[in-house]
């Protein structure tokens, strides 16, 4: 009959009353009639999947309510599954007919129960033949021995799931067995209710109370539509085994154990098994536009997000989290504040003075007459082509370039799963890899472990569910582990704990809401985490310790209490790439011995210190965005070392970098700017690490069950420290952009000697440079200071400085105001609103070969009581009618003499240049820390544009973080 004969509706309705073998014929009468049964998806396909007692919901227990994308095809796999277990692989080569003789095609139904042929299950089995059915009408069948499974059979219960339960203990010796809508529960003589040691057991929609199911090799299994009470499934070198849509809950100790190095002996379902697996991929079930990045020209399309706002998308609820609107807004206005700073600065011709027009962030200086600026023009000094010049043009004059800005956008953008298998073929490698057990889109929860890989065991996890469990997965042993897509929260402990130089691929997962970490490496263990969201959680997100390493890359790590990461105990994993946010304590924490490289990361919005280190942690910190956190950048805390090195540091409500005493950190190359309080600030305050430590992380379950108290004497002795960094025996600060920071640029109040070398600190809201308390030598060397809005340099009674090479140029009060004790040597003093260099109280100082003028007061001011020896200076004028030098001391210990003052007399005189040498400071060819320029060009392009002003004061002088504790 024609389809055209009748509508739609009524077709359907017709159909709806079709048995399958029915629906099948009519599929196959011609196109119209397919697409026609096709149609029947969502009526009559889906009755008759949910009314088949081996079926349950194909989304069964994770997503129950969710339709699948076709009731059809799930029917379809369920029945073709039901059929599977009767391909036993022994084919003869020698004729393709002897398939037809592999199983008899008139099988033999068996039924058991009252009433019927058979009373109990054992008689059955000793009648069945190859391939028979046995049918169990409901009751409760109990074996007093254990029964052996001699011959592939179908053991079914009729029913409804429950109705027929069997306390038994099965042993399979046969190829093949599939057993289906049976209760199983143990006897009373063991807790195990099937062992198979060499064939295949197929279970499909049957229960499993208090007791265990073991398959030990070359034995293989297909669970599916399984409930696991109290019970667990162990695999014992198993080449391969499938756990699907099964529901595992109360287990007492883990719901899978896999032990065992993947045996090398394979059945005959082995082949069967693999090809299952990799239809059912998740990475191939996933979004297809994600495997289509290089089609679209990596990342063409929608029009990349602005860097300057950092925003990041994240999945979940965030109704606790900081809106990134905030942050966006914050810095668009900065942006657009910087943008009229940048538009009232320009460069004179060549040759002469870098000034400003107006009042702006780089100069509080005020407004001069036209005739004030004729003046200065014929007094002013060249200092232009300085050695530290490229610096200052990057943050004064540099504006976005709309191809470096995709570029950079491009390179802190998060890569999505498919874009790092891409580009990392271990990781492609591990993600379609299939050895031990493959456990997917199931169910652990409410129980005390959910999966145990070790002894060299293999274990792949897709699409599960963790939930309300003490730990969901561990692996230890030389074990590997492979997790794709699951779900992992509200753990008693870590989620997910690595032991023992285990390994893996942890990707694309979302772990969040547990007691402790959310995954703990320990102990050699190595794994590749990439691409997952670990949030919310009551400790850090990842804890690494114990010689752990890893990989750690393009992960979201957001709303923790504790450290984002946390390293110590000589951890040493590498993280990059990652996005770690909005934290309520540190985003990177490096304790206790902790190494690691931490490179090219955002890090921002955290609570606490950006990155914080102490206590003996050495880690590389290279090429990160930190940036608009509520305490400081980073953190360097009492004992704490590391390389800080090419990163941008901005936008943070306290300092950008805060250095404590006993720490010997190499802070290079950064960019520092637009922070609440002092770019760079080291202080001799300790702060309580012990308080820090019970807070950030130290009571984590070191100690957890199976390991000795002493864990600490099981590490390593190898040293993997990194053999490019340049040993220092001073805490250094060199090559660094120290600008626009609410207070100094740089600020000391230490005990201990420090190196202050190389640094462009410019156009701070303070001094440049200001030393308030320094009993060991601070040197101050090649700096340029310069367009701060108090003096370039404060240095104070209680300090002893070496002063060197230094260009002190357009500052706002005077160049140098010193009380201490100490040298100036050899520094370039121009253009400073105040005096070039006073020296206060008992200053006593040793003032040689300097080059110093003040266009609007005194060269060098000597008052009070200070001594020492001022000489061979070269002191200009300025167009004040002041003394160039004045001395007020009556100290006899102050000596002033060979100084060379030059006054300007007539207009026709040759203008004044700093030449032989030009102007300082002199760097030679390029920093120290430009070794490192090409991995942080991109973080050092994107400071340029920058230009976040948090709110907040100096409070007190003291740092957010130590505030806080």
């Amino acid at each position: 009959m024609e389809i055209s004969g009748l509508p739609v509706e009524l077709w359907r309705l017709i159909l709806s009353y079709l048995r399958l073998p029915d629906l099948g014929r009519c599929s196959l009468v011609c196109r119209a009639w397919y697409e026609l049964i096709l149609s029947l998806d969502n009526t009559r396909w889906r009755q008759l999947c949910l009314g088949c007692i081996e079926c349950r919901h194909p989304n069964w227990p994770n997503q129950p309510d969710v339709e699948p994308q076709s009731w059809r095809e799930a029917f379809k796999q369920h029945y073709v599954a039901s059929k599977t277990w009767t391909k036993n692989a022994q084919d003869f080569e020698s004729s393709n007919c002897f398939y037809l003789f592999r199983r008899k095609k008139d099988r033999h139904v068996l039924r058991v129960g009252q009433g019927c042929e058979f009373d109990t299950l054992r008689a059955a089995l000793a009648s069945a033949g190859v391939y028979d059915r046995i049918v169990l009408l409901p009751g409760v069948y109990e074996e007093q021995s254990e029964i052996i499974l001699k011959v592939p059979v179908e053991i079914v219960g009729q029913g409804k799931l429950g109705d027929v339960a069997l306390l038994v203990s099965i042993d399979q010796h046969c190829p093949t067995t599939r057993l289906c809508n049976v209760v199983f529960m143990p006897a009373w003589f063991t807790p195990v209710v099937y062992k198979t040691t060499s064939g295949h057991v197929q279970f499909d929609n049957c229960n499993f109370e208090n007791g265990q199911l073991q398959i030990h090799a070359p034995g293989t299994c297909q669970v599916k539509f399984c409930t696991f009470n109290q019970s667990s499934v162990h695999f014992h070198s198993v080449a391969l085994g499938v756990l699907e849509n099964c529901e595992f809950t109360g287990s007492e100790n883990a719901s899978v154990t896999i032990e065992g190095i993947p045996s090398s002996e394979r059945n005959w379902a082995c082949k069967h098994l693999t090809t299952l697996a990799k239809s059912h991929c998740v990475l191939q079930a996933s979004d297809p536009a994600l495997c289509n990045v290089s089609k679209r020209g990596g990342w063409g399309g929608p029009p990349a997000r602005n860097v300057r706002t950092c925003k990041i998308v994240v999945g979940g609820d965030q109704s606790n989290l900081l809106p990134a609107s905030k942050t966006q807004l914050v810095l668009e206005k900065a942006g657009e504040k910087e943008a009229e700073v940048n538009s009232r600065l320009y460069t004179a011709k060549e040759g002469e003075a870098m000034t400003l027009e107006t009042d702006s962030s780089d100069s509080e200086l005020s407004t001069s007459s036209e005739n004030e600026d004729d003046d200065r023009s014929m007094y002013k000094l060249s200092y232009r082509a300085h050695g530290l010049s490229h610096m200052l043009a990057q943050v004064i004059h540099s504006r976005p370039q709309t191809s470096g800005l995709t570029a950079l956008q491009r390179d802190l953008e998060l890569k999505t799963l498919q874009q790092e298998l891409q580009r990392d073929k271990e990781a492609q490698s591990l993600a379609s890899s299939l050895q031990g057990c493959l456990i997917r889109k199931c169910l652990f929860r409410d129980g005390k472990g959910g999966v145990f890989v070790c002894s060299q065991g293999r274990a792949k996890l897709e699409g599960s569910v963790f939930r309300e469990l003490t730990y969901a997965v561990r692996c230890i042993q030389n074990s590997k582990i492979i997790m794709l897509k699951n779900d992992i929260h509200h753990c008693k402990a870590s989620g997910i704990f690595l032991r023992l130089a285990a390994g893996g691929l942890i990707a694309d997962n979302n772990i969040h809401s547990n007691c402790e970490a959310g995954v703990d490496i320990r102990k050699g263990a190595n794994p590749l985490i990439l691409c997952n969201k670990i949030h919310s959680g009551l400790r850090s997100g990842i804890v690494v310790l114990g010689n752990g390493k890893g990989i750690i890359r393009s992960n979201q790590i957001y709303g923790n209490k504790e450290a984002g990461i946390y390293i110590l105990y000589n951890g040493n994993p590498v993280v990059s790439g990652n996005h770690i946010f909005q934290g309520l304590a540190a985003g990177i924490a490096v304790n206790e011995n902790g190494r690691g490289q931490i490179i090219e990361n955002v890090i921002r919005e955290n609570q606490w210190g950006g990155a914080d280190i102490r206590r003996g942690g050495d880690p590389v910190l290279r090429s990160n965005l930190i940036c608009c956190g509520y305490s400081d950048g980073v953190v360097v805390g009492e004992r704490g070392k590391g390389l800080i090195e090419g990163n941008t540091i901005y936008g943070n409500k306290g300092c950008g970098v805060w250095i404590m005493s006993s720490s010997l950190p190499h802070v290079t190359n950064n960019r520092i700017g637009h922070n609440s309080i002092y770019g760079v600030a080291v202080f001799c305050r300790k702060d309580d690490a012990n308080d820090y430590l019970a807070n950030q992380g130290g009571n984590e379950n070191f100690n957890d069950e199976g390991e000795a108290a002493s864990w600490e004497n099981d590490l390593d002795s190898e040293d993997e420290h990194f053999t490019s960094r340049r040993p220092i025996s001073v805490a250094l600060v060199e090559s660094n952009s120290i600008n626009h920071n609410g207070a100094a640029g740089l600020y000391v109040k230490s005990s201990e000697a420090l190196n202050i070398i190389a640094n462009a600190i410019h156009a701070n809201h303070d001094s440049g440079v200001a030393v308030l308390q320094s009993s060991q030598l601070t040197r101050i060397a090649n700096n340029s200071i310069s367009c701060n809005s108090l003096g370039g340099v404060l240095i104070e009674s209680e300090a002893r400085v070496e002063l060197r090479g230094n260009g002190i140029y357009d500052n706002s009060s005077h160049g140098i105001t010193s009380k201490g004790d100490g040298v100036i040597v050899e520094n370039d003093i121009v253009g400073n609103r105040g005096c070039g260099l006073q020296l206060l109280q008992t200053a006593d100082m040793k003032v040689t070969k300097n080059r110093i003028q003040s266009f609007w007061d005194y060269g060098i001011v000597m008052l009070d009581q200070t001594k020492g020896l001022v000489q061979e200076n070269l002191i200009f004028q300025g167009r004040s009618k002041k003394t160039i030098l004045q001395q007020v001391s009556n100290a006899e210990d102050c000596i002033v003499q060979n100084n060379k003052l030059l006054i300007f007399k007539s207009k026709s005189d040759v203008a004044w240049t700093l030449e032989n040498p030009p102007a300082r400071p002199h760097i030679e060819g390029s920093t120290r820390g430009t070794s490192t320029a090409t991995n942080s060009q991109k973080v050092t392009t994107m400071s340029t544009r920058i230009a976040a002003r948090m709110d907040g004061g100096c409070r007190n002088n003291g740092s957010i973080f130590c505030t806080i504790l």
